[in-house]
């Protein structure tokens, strides 16, 4: 190779690497929004549609359900085609699912909200272990830029969604249908790099198919394995609660809907600092079973003061560290996907297995809290069982973060 071919090859090389922490930042902001619009305007949805509360609730859950599902196909779908490629599929079905779900018909919001499910399931799934790959030497970072990145968009598409819908008079299809902007630009992105040949990229296609079938199948016979899963399902249970119903249960403290909408938009807000510098300290240290058990408190504490306040004082503190404790949860769990993997691929794996059974088990939360509340009419006993939830997350969390791999 000439000293011209060397600069081209170079130069690729660097364009490679620029898109590629930029397509990371970018999908992360796509990950969230489709879901975090939706709580504000679940009350607007279900009496537009006419649902009841659990039926609203499945809107929520439905890309978890959808999440559990494609999660453990996700790696082999990465594994044959590549990552970027899967990535690129996973975007696209996102795409088409955020269009559908604001037309007309009610079937088709749940047929497009199924389609956004199973996008960022792969997407999800994929993320960790491409992290793993690329960077290998800035794992905790590179999730904590990925972690603040998801977070930040989220937060802002709660805290739109009813100044969109009410506010600018568009109507919660339009609030919906806003967040396919970001989704285009990452598609481009992605296509560029899905069609890239680099030869880390072709390096990958040989390095992550070694072992697969005894990966596959020792991951799921893994302690450590179902630690993480039991942790990434309890924190997504709360998370994924608090997203749908933080709005309604502060409007049954008295405080209007477009409030209730700003409160969760600043209840992920909070924990933006925290969820980039979690995964950093998590990295610094070989156990992390006392983060786990302080973010947890957080929790606890945060809705306890949701039951016995009684000022507006106490509710902005209790969402306040809501916000620390759960926007610092999820990074953490993926910060595990990579800490307690030995390598690129069993990271994938690892990311799959998990993020199959903790989404499962958080897919059923948005659910149980509204129909509970369908039959008490009172968000006293919901926000006592979350407080319950968290107990379980920092039992399984403690756990898993002793210092093992899933291998071991």
């Amino acid at each position: 190779m000439d000293a011209d071919q060397l600069s081209a090859s170079e130069d690729t090389n660097r364009l490679y690497r620029f898109l590629l922490y930029i397509g990371i930042v970018v999908l992360a902001f796509n990950l969230r929004p489709a879901i975090t619009s939706v709580g504000p305007l679940v009350g607007l949805i279900r009496d537009d549609v006419g649902l009841s509360n659990w039926s609203a609730g499945l809107i929520t859950s439905l890309p978890l359900l959808t999440f559990a599902c494609v999660s453990p196909i996700a790696p082999k779908v990465g594994n044959r085609f590549s990552n970027e490629r899967a990535l690129l599929f996973g975007l696209l079905l996102l795409l088409f699912g955020i269009g559908i779900r604001s037309m007309t018909w009610v079937s088709l919001l749940y047929i497009g909200t199924f389609l956004v499910g199973i996008g960022i399931a792969f997407c999800n799934v994929l993320v960790p272990g491409a992290i793993k790959e690329k960077f290998p030497q800035k794992v905790e970072l590179m999730t904590g830029i990925y972690s603040v990145s998801m977070n930040g968009l989220a937060a802002l598409a709660s805290g739109l969604s009813i100044p969109i819908a009410i506010g600018l008079g568009a109507g919660w299809r339009v609030a919906l249908l806003v967040w396919i902007i970001p989704v285009f630009l990452a598609v481009f992105i992605w296509i560029y790099l899905s069609r890239s040949r680099q030869k880390g990229g072709q390096a990958n296609q040989e390095g992550v198919r070694y072992h697969e079938e005894q990966y596959d199948t020792r991951i799921w016979t893994s302690r450590v394995a179902w630690y993480v899963a039991l942790f990434m399902g309890f924190q997504s249970f709360l998370f994924y609660v608090t997203i749908s119903w933080l709005p309604e249960i502060l409007v049954g403290y008295g405080t209007s809907i477009e409030t209730g909408g700003w409160m969760l938009s600043y209840m992920q807000a909070v924990g933006l600092p925290f969820s980039f510098l979690v995964p950093v300290i998590a990295g610094r240290f070989k156990s992390q079973w006392w983060l786990v058990c302080i973010l947890g408190a957080l929790d606890i504490i945060g809705f306890s003061g949701l039951i016995f306040g009684d000022s507006y004082a106490v509710m902005v503190a209790s969402v306040t560290l809501i916000g620390i404790g759960l926007g610092s949860g999820f990074p953490l769990a993926l910060a595990f996907l990579g800490i307690r993997a030995r390598n690129a691929r069993q990271a994938s794996v690892l990311s799959g297995m998990a993020q199959s059974f903790g989404y499962l088990l958080a897919a059923v939360g948005p659910m149980i809290i509204g129909y509970v509340f369908d039959m008490v009419h009172t968000w006293v006993m919901p926000l006592a069982m979350m407080m319950g939830i968290a107990v379980c997350m920092i039992l399984f969390g403690s756990l898993a973060g002793h210092d093992r791999y899933v291998g071991d």
